[in-house]
């Protein structure tokens, strides 16, 4: 498919649109070689205001701005959403063209992945933790992707949402080990007036769903306040659990307090040690998975 121009007919201002790393890679030559610096936003796409906070922090810290929007069929196990993940280029692209974002990325599978790729890049240890145990294949297939996206466009400076706290670590890991020259900056969560973490996949929740969905930022708020006041992490736990399955979540994967660098538990008996710590959950409600993260300071 060719690349093209869209136009946001409220705002008239194009956003370029590359399908192919040739173009794209071409774009970022130029733009470099004119003095400018890159910010890059991966995305999976069907976009909200949360990813058009990157898109914004992106600006803030480069003078052009790339969002690559891709669904990575490397991080879905067989049984998962990947054919019914949400996908909409128009819209995402008229929210990306009023957000004064400078060119899309809109790679083909095939372009990710030429044919007979065999070449993964795994982050092991800390991509095997908290999501890990429950979606082993996940981080792998991210930090692949990642890795072929930051090599296709080259910027000086992505941004990756806190709301996906393990991924930021794994991509800075990622980032850190293998000498990529890239700034890696987290955005902070946006949250809907009930706090529920805002995501893609909400869009799969039910009306009476949704109404129950802001118990997860419920649970983990009033956690971090107890373990913020010295409470033991393993009665916390427990009291998180319980609110989220009273309040209409059919499981708990985990809730887990954690390092915020290297994602290792911190001990359950014992108050949790002054400082800074990270306090992560993710619980089921109906057939929509959700994730939230907050930091934690005692």
């Amino acid at each position: 498919m060719r690349d093209r121009i869209k136009v946001n007919s409220k705002t008239e201002k194009p956003v370029a649109v590359v399908r192919s790393r040739v173009a794209l890679q071409q774009q970022v030559r130029a733009w470099k070689a004119a003095g400018e610096t890159v910010g890059f936003v991966p995305t999976m796409g069907a976009l909200h205001a949360g990813h058009l906070s990157l898109v914004e922090k992106a600006k803030e810290n480069a003078s052009r701005t790339i969002t690559s929007i891709f669904v990575n069929p490397a991080q879905f196990a067989p049984g998962e959403d990947f054919e019914t993940y949400p996908r909409r280029e128009e819209a995402d692209l008229a929210l990306l063209s009023g957000a004064g974002c400078d060119l899309v990325y809109l790679p083909t599978v095939a372009e990710m992945y030429p044919d007979g790729s065999v070449t993964d890049v795994r982050v092991n240890g800390m991509s095997d933790l908290l999501d890990g145990i429950y979606r082993p294949h996940f981080f792998y297939g991210v930090a692949t992707v990642v890795a072929r996206l930051f090599l296709h466009a080259q910027p000086d400076v992505a941004v990756f949402g806190e709301k996906d706290y393990q991924q930021l670590q794994v991509i800075r890991r990622m980032v850190r080990d293998l000498g990529f020259p890239i700034r890696i900056i987290g955005g902070e969560t946006r949250r809907d007036a009930d706090g529920l973490a805002q995501s893609s996949r909400n869009l799969y929740l039910s009306a009476e769903e949704r109404r129950a969905a802001g118990a997860m930022f419920a649970a983990l708020h009033r956690a971090s306040v107890r373990l913020s006041q010295g409470a033991l992490p393993s009665a916390v736990r427990a009291e998180a659990e319980a609110h989220l399955l009273r309040s209409g979540f059919r499981s708990v994967d985990y809730i887990a307090l954690v390092d915020p660098d290297t994602l290792a538990a911190l001990p359950d008996d014992a108050p949790m040690p002054a400082g800074i710590a990270r306090l992560l959950g993710a619980a089921w409600l109906g057939r929509t998975r959700l994730i939230d993260n907050l930091s934690v300071t005692r």
